[in-house]
């Protein structure tokens, strides 16, 4: 894939959001290093694609500008890490993060891109503020119309193809309805208003289709 392409975010804008950031240099092959990554060959799902996806939602919510820096920096790193299975990929695509950006940038955003990369594992709602942007961003797939979401989850599917469907889909349905059970799956209200119902009728239908005996 051109890391230019449509599906691939560019590294004019990545050195742009750097430069703004307050970070010097040609940072040409950290992008380089996230294309890389976001292209291998394993990953169905969670690719530049979805990358790109998550930024012009990104664009197109009204995101205070004091904290946009740090919550586009995670949205370009939340899923760098991908690991079929693992438990740690957050806390590895943080890690990453900070070994590319501490050199660099401010210390005090560093540790909030950080935490942000962190609250998209979703063990729990986040906290108002520059966290519950970047989780609304990140969950606003559940949100697209049927076609596009089942889609989605048929990738994220793909992903672990080598979990047997005895392992994978409890787990899955775990999380799917731990979402429905909040009072929000959203906690921004521009995300509440644009995707809150669709996503819950997305999510619930998944879960019936499965059990009555659809596959992904």
């Amino acid at each position: 894939m051109n890391p230019d392409s449509p599906a691939s975010p560019s590294a004019a804008r990545f050195q742009a959001l750097w430069s703004r950031c307050g970070g010097a240099g040609d940072v040409g092959s950290v992008h380089a290093a996230l294309h890389a990554r976001y292209a291998e060959p394993h990953r169905r799902y969670h690719t530049w694609a979805h990358v790109a996806h998550c930024l012009a939602e990104f664009d197109a919510a009204p995101v205070p500008a004091a904290d946009a820096g740090a919550i586009e920096l995670a949205l370009w790193f939340h899923d760098v890490i991908y690991r079929t299975g693992a438990s740690d990929n957050e806390q590895r695509s943080a890690d990453l993060f900070s070994a590319y950006a501490r050199p660099s940038l401010p210390a005090a955003l560093v540790d909030e891109v950080v935490r942000l990369i962190l609250i998209t594992a979703h063990h729990a709602p986040p906290d108002a503020g520059s966290a519950a942007w970047v989780v609304d961003v990140d969950l606003s797939s559940f949100g697209l119309p049927w076609d596009a979401f089942l889609s989605d989850s048929r990738r994220v599917r793909e992903e672990q193809a080598e979990t047997e469907d005895a392992r994978y889909y409890p787990a899955q349905f775990r999380f799917l309805r731990g979402l429905l059970a909040r009072p929000r799956i959203f906690t921004t209200d521009h995300f509440h208003t644009r995707y809150e119902q669709r996503a819950r009728d997305n999510v619930a239908r998944l879960i019936a289709d499965v059990e009555a005996g659809s596959r992904l």
